[in-house]
């Protein structure tokens, strides 16, 4: 007779705690540090980019907010959803006025050409769906987390 192992509720609860943090760890910090670069070396080359794309100037601004702001309330997680979600829409921005023309080439070593910024769009699609857990600033009964 075979005998079937649970695993409680309560340690289920804090796995996926722990997964969500290690998630939003990783997705905040790795974009953050693209916004640290781009916030030492100025807005020059994305003002060039919306420029040249026949967008006002003011958007490339916007840079800031999603590499900068929206993975700082990701790593604490403040408004995890939201600020994931705004994640979402600065890659498929950089998508559109960077990364077009790689869309369905391979990289030298055989992967995706656009495996980096397909990592930061899919884990950042990743942490809107599932939220910041209970190991954020919003706790996970926030509205927004």
């Amino acid at each position: 007779m075979s005998t079937i192992t649970t695993t409680a509720p309560s340690a289920q609860f804090s796995r996926d705690d722990w997964a969500r943090l290690v998630l939003r760890l990783t997705l905040g910090i790795l974009t953050l540090l693209h916004g640290i670069a781009k916030l030492q070396s100025g807005p020059g080359f994305v003002l060039g980019l919306v420029q040249q794309a026949g967008l006002p100037s003011f958007v490339a601004y916007g840079v800031y907010i999603g590499e900068v702001i929206a993975p700082a309330l990701v790593i604490v997680g403040l408004f995890t959803r939201p600020a994931a979600l705004i994640i979402v829409v600065n890659m498929l921005v950089a998508f559109s006025l960077v990364h077009l023309s790689q869309i369905f080439t391979l990289g030298k070593q055989g992967g995706w050409a656009l495996e980096l910024q397909g990592f930061f769009l899919f884990t950042a699609v990743t942490v809107a769906l599932l939220g910041a857990g209970r190991f954020s600033l919003g706790g996970s009964a926030g509205r927004f987390n």
